[in-house]
């Protein structure tokens, strides 16, 4: 929901500030028991690279056009037009990052020299539009319709209307095109979200420190720059600006104290439900191009959505990068995959200019492999040729496919809630900000209050590919137990890289099979309900079976590494318990059990080698 790393630097003093004083039914399908057991060939993308010169050298914006919405609300436009004869088709970009900002998704001259007209407008309660802020809320959804109508409607545009730009203006145009809105032909969402809840705001029922508080900080932040037209509209912008410092105590403040304190955002329901593009994604009827990252802050929820619009028989592809939300798009063109803008173009020439670019030769799914080091096309998405393997928790720290004996003992762990502080974790969800850090690339420092499982170096490369899943038998002395399950590959140097990770608050243990994934009769993609009515009593000393969703990726263990799954108590600062919760953990002992009566488990989509 977020922003490109540049705007990070705003709102990180903030992030800093926050986290000192806090120190705050979307049916997924069923994996079904696929295929015989066959090996795959690992493909590259071929030379389909799409571009064509520029044919407009210079444009004219069109600053602070006002659009009155149903309601009577002004939202402040800027229109970007190349000079020549029109009409053009519309790009059309919907912001709660103030439009002035500098930025190529607030103005992409590489459009535009093509024969685009780029609107970009400020989401109403930010920016120099006028209302109050509410975040997907109704009023800004029934919004994209209507802009999107306005656009098709105007005498510099053809009547045919695109969607572009990366999070927060991904995720809008998801939910704008579920209104069907008149004159909207395609769209090209970077980096959305899916599920509001499992993939952000509460991910196992934690609430995301590392990341709300900057988000909800920024957006606030850039609502306070005095809009262009201050001196010739004095009065309206003085109104404007009043406005938006008057709503920094509603929506934004309102949400992180709903979470923090265990409110109704704490849970799962209809706030989530109406802000999730999972939740309407089937009423989603144009042609939508994916882009998103193994390491992004949405790596669940954007294939679950590519995967929903593919099986109601959408036109739609798939691009997981090696990203975090922080850097999509980065060392592209790669291994004959062109860069976004490249990708862009030709999705909006063939559906808003109608030339042919021949679509149907880009592949359906191209993900990077992690551990490769390169982009690989696969058949569908999750990948169709995987078999489920389960790797078991031994005594002596080993992660084996033999089960556990009667002898082996169990380790145990504090209950502490600062784990995690630096990690590949940390790295991902503060959208790579800590990037040089080292001990981001490395997990031996958070490994020293994890319990780490390993196995013996790989005799040859073990491929995976989709959603994970860890059954942890465990116990506690406290009332509320949070677990950590991060999946790594150790390097024969000993370095531990962290690949992918999955998080659960015990009292969210409850789990509804009916929406759960299962391959080859295991489930590997759980769905826990997170719901007040579904919440769970931990009870001390009572072991629990928790199924863990750990988010879904592609990478291989190459011959002479070692799969790794390390078990902290926490995962800070990405995440931390509301203070309810919060408070019946703190000082635990944790015991993770590993035994023939327990056997705490990870289950992986494993592809045969090719």
């Amino acid at each position: 929901m977020m922003m490109h790393w540049r705007h990070f630097r705003l709102g990180f003093t903030f992030m800093l500030l926050i986290n000192l004083l806090i120190a705050p039914s979307l049916v997924q399908a069923t994996y079904k028991t696929i295929k015989p057991k066959v090996s795959y060939p690992l493909k590259q993308w071929e030379a389909v690279s799409y571009d064509r010169p520029e044919q407009y050298s210079s444009f004219t914006t069109k600053k602070d056009i006002f659009i009155k919405m149903r309601d009577g609300i002004n939202l402040a436009a800027d229109v970007h037009l190349p000079n020549g004869p029109g009409p053009f088709p519309v790009i059309l970009t919907q912001t709660p990052y103030n439009k002035n900002m500098n930025s190529s998704e607030n103005l992409n001259e590489y459009f535009i020299k093509r024969g685009y007209v780029h609107l970009v407008i400020d989401v109403r309660g930010t920016g120099s539009s006028q209302g109050t802020w509410d975040s997907f809320g109704e009023s800004e959804q029934l919004d994209g319709k209507e802009l999107v109508e306005w656009a098709a409607s105007q005498q510099w545009s053809n009547g045919k209307v695109g969607l572009y730009g990366s999070s927060y203006r991904a995720i809008n145009q998801l939910l704008t095109a579920a209104h069907q809105p008149e004159g909207l032909k395609a769209i090209f969402p970077i980096v959305p979200m899916g599920d509001m809840y499992r993939d952000i705001l509460m991910s196992g029922g934690t609430v995301n420190t590392g990341f709300i508080p900057l988000w909800l900080g920024l957006v606030t932040g850039s609502g306070l720059m005095p809009p262009t037209y201050t001196l010739s509209e004095p009065i309206l912008a003085s109104t404007v600006l009043l406005g938006h410092a008057g709503q920094t105590t509603g929506f934004p403040i309102g949400t992180l104290a709903s979470v923090l304190t265990g409110g109704e955002f704490a849970y799962d329901g209809p706030q989530a439900w109406m802000r999730s593009p999972l939740s309407v994604a089937d009423r989603i009827k144009v042609p939508a191009f994916f882009a998103g990252g193994l390491h992004d802050l949405f790596q669940r929820g954007t294939p679950l959505l590519y995967e929903r619009l593919k099986a109601n028989g959408i036109q739609t592809k798939l691009l997981m990068g090696n990203w975090t939300h922080g850097n999509y798009g980065s060392g592209l063109p790669a291994d004959n995959v062109p860069t976004l803008d490249h990708l862009a173009l030709r999705w909006f020439d063939q559906y808003l200019k109608g030339i042919n670019t021949n679509i149907g030769s880009i592949p359906d799914v191209t993900q990077y492999v992690i551990g490769e080091d390169k982009f690989v096309v696969q058949p569908g998405w999750p990948h169709q040729v995987a078999s489920a393997q389960r790797y078991y928790l031994r005594a002596g720290g080993l992660l084996t496919k033999e089960t556990p004996s009667s002898l082996e003992m169990s380790k145990s762990m504090l209950q502490q809630p600062v784990n995690g502080i630096c990690s590949g974790s940390t790295n991902q969800w503060m959208a790579g900000i800590p990037d040089p850090i080292p001990c981001t690339k490395d997990n031996r420092l958070t490994e020293l209050t994890e319990l780490t499982y390993t196995t013996a170096p790989a005799s040859s490369d073990l491929r995976v590919s989709g959603p994970i899943a860890a059954k942890i038998f465990a116990k506690t002395t406290a009332r509320e137990l949070v677990l950590s399950v991060r999946v790594t590959d150790v390097a024969p140097d000993g370095s531990s890289r962290e690949i992918t990770a999955g998080w659960l608050a015990a009292s969210h243990r409850a789990v509804d099979e009916s929406k759960s994934r299962f391959l080859d009769g295991q489930m590997i993609q759980p769905w826990h309900t997170f719901t007040k009515e579904a919440a769970m009593e931990v009870t001390p000393n009572e072991v629990m079976e928790l199924n863990v969703e750990i988010f879904p990726s592609n990478f291989v263990i190459k011959e002479g590494h070692k799969l790794r799954v390390a078990i902290g108590p926490s995962d800070f600062p990405h995440s931390m318990s509301p203070a309810p919760q919060l408070l019946n953990q703190l000082g635990g002992i944790a015991t993770i059990m590993n035994t023939k009566q327990y056997p705490s488990s990870i289950v992986l989509p494993v592809l045969q080698e090719h």
